[in-house]
């Protein structure tokens, strides 16, 4: 059966809520219109650390144009548990070495799957070296109609698997009008909302 990734958050969710704890959450964030829901929802819950790692981007220009759009919204949105940001490096070798070969991937393909298990490794690395005690790791990437969470959900699942005192939390954030959300808030922060995920691959078909 599949699974409904969107019920298990709201069921972990509400665990959280009974115990009175306000656990870590080190949130991968692709890009800030993407977070912007995702941090009004889960910033009630967790006390968030948003990692910014993203490779695959074209060039510096649109990578620090993003980075700069994330830093204005954490300042500008209110939360209610204060929300802390930490940068990734720039690798765009990186994300070439891993897509090397899968040029002409379709996308949502191979490829697609190569990155998403970069960028979620590395956030649970950069968990590991940042973070003290219990944690949680999540992507807003699931709130993409175009990326598939539950692929998204199994490597994360996966990855967790090699590190103490880590989970990973489940998402489907395009659900309940998540992604609508999103667009709103966009709106209302007058948020820089790109027309492609990040790789030159994504920019020809613009898809984000």
């Amino acid at each position: 059966m599949k699974r409904n990734y969107q019920k298990e958050l709201e069921k972990t969710l509400t665990q959280i809520q009974k115990s009175g704890e306000v656990p870590q959450l080190f949130l991968h964030c692709c890009c800030a219109p993407c977070s912007s829901y995702v941090l009004e929802y889960l910033s009630d819950y967790f006390h968030i650390t948003v990692f910014y790692y993203n490779p695959n981007i074209t060039d510096r220009e649109e990578y620090s144009k993003r980075v700069d759009e994330v830093k204005r919204l954490i300042a500008e949105m209110p939360a209610r548990h204060p929300i802390e940001f930490v940068e990734g490096e720039y690798e765009p070798k990186a994300f070439a070495a891993v897509a090397k070969g899968l040029e002409r991937e379709p996308e949502g393909g191979a490829r697609c799957e190569k990155c998403f298990r970069l960028r979620l490794a590395k956030t649970a690395e950069k968990a590991r070296e940042t973070m003290q005690g219990n944690v949680y790791i999540s992507t807003t990437l699931t709130i993409s109609p175009l990326k598939d969470a539950e692929l998204l959900n199994s490597i994360g699942e996966e990855i967790v698997k090699q590190f103490d005192e880590m989970a990973f939390l489940n998402s489907d954030f395009k659900k309940n009008e998540g992604y609508k959300r999103s667009i709103e808030l966009s709106r209302k922060y007058n948020l820089y909302r790109q027309n492609y995920c990040g790789c030159e691959f994504s920019r020809k078909g613009n898809l984000s």
